[in-house]
């Protein structure tokens, strides 16, 4: 496989291909939604951890009950390209996040809720509607900590005639119990490497041991859809894609992600080196975030990336 054109060597008919959730049983989706519901109770749904009853008052660092809110809902044009195709991401944006990123760029989002309350019936409702649009799969935008919320609105979904993709676009801070949960249900994930340095990680996102964590979830994301595979139109239908935000000053300390990515899981991995970040939120309180990265820092980091071994990236 190696060496040959990835446009060429990850392909796979639209017409054969068949969501992952379709095959498993409605009985066993229900048995996943049960399951994840529980763990509400004392939660541990994402690495943190934080052991509070999310089905009652109590909220815990992510800030969200028993009903997830959504920000918004529609076609995404700005994602990767293998996602956008013709008609668009079917982006669901959920509000609040397991994560603490000083210079977030939706921090309105994350870190200030703004958005509205949904029962599993309603986030059915717009999986369905984005479907219905065309949308070439439904993307979850800051999923780690609704991930009961989504499976239920996913069951449901099913069962009115869900047929596309579901993406699962993650921070990359996951519980592996959770992401086990996840199998069989989820063909596309998303997650960010945002950082090879705990120290800066905590830092910069108010979290600890991301590194260690991001890489052991990215490892089983990997083992569960293997590497980005598109169909005759250049359209993603499984597999893992990853997001590297190139920060000011190295501080995503790109060589060493992608030297990991390239070694420990796949060179045929679909990688997103992205270059816009700019200051928001609180990044201005912190020495080197306060400004865009320069010509030559995204430069240093694609060539990173391609002395590590990889070579699918997306636009750049």
């Amino acid at each position: 496989m190696f060496g040959m054109h990835p446009e060429n060597s990850y392909r796979e008919r639209s017409v054969t291909f068949r969501p992952a959730y379709l095959s498993l049983s409605k009985d066993e989706l229900a048995r996943r939604v049960r399951e994840a519901y529980h763990r509400l109770e004392s939660c541990d749904l994402c690495p943190r951890a934080c052991g509070v009853n999310r089905r009652e008052a109590p909220k815990g660092v992510c800030r969200t009950g028993e009903r997830a809110r959504v920000a918004s809902y529609h076609p995404h044009f700005g994602e990767e390209a293998p996602l956008v195709g013709l008609h668009g991401s079917g982006t669901i944006f959920f509000s609040w996040c397991n994560l603490k990123c000083q210079y977030c760029q939706n921090y309105e989002l994350s870190q200030m809720g703004e958005g509205d309350e949904v029962g599993p019936e309603e986030l059915a409702a717009m999986i369905l509607h984005l479907q219905a649009l065309g949308c070439h799969n439904i993307n979850f935008v800051s999923p780690s900590h609704v991930v009961p919320q989504i499976l239920a609105g996913v069951l449901i979904a099913v069962q009115a005639g869900l047929r596309v993709p579901l993406v699962y676009n993650t921070g990359g801070y996951d519980a592996l119990e959770t992401l086990k949960l996840l199998d069989g249900v989820f063909d596309i994930y998303m997650p960010d490497m945002k950082y090879a340095d705990e120290s800066v990680a905590r830092r910069l996102s108010l979290v600890e041991n991301y590194p260690a964590v991001n890489r052991a979830a990215v490892a089983e994301m990997h083992r569960q859809v293997g590497d980005l595979c598109l169909d005759e139109r250049g359209i993603a239908l499984r597999g893992l894609l990853v997001r590297h935000l190139v920060l000011p000053e190295d501080l995503a300390g790109t060589a060493g992600g992608m030297s990991w990515l390239a070694a420990e899981i796949s060179r045929e991995t679909y990688v997103n080196i992205m270059a816009q970040y700019r200051p928001c939120y609180r990044a201005g309180e912190y020495p080197g975030l306060g400004r865009r990265i320069t010509h030559a820092e995204y430069t240093a980091a694609m060539q990173a990336a391609r002395q590590a071994g990889l070579h699918r990236f997306d636009k750049e």
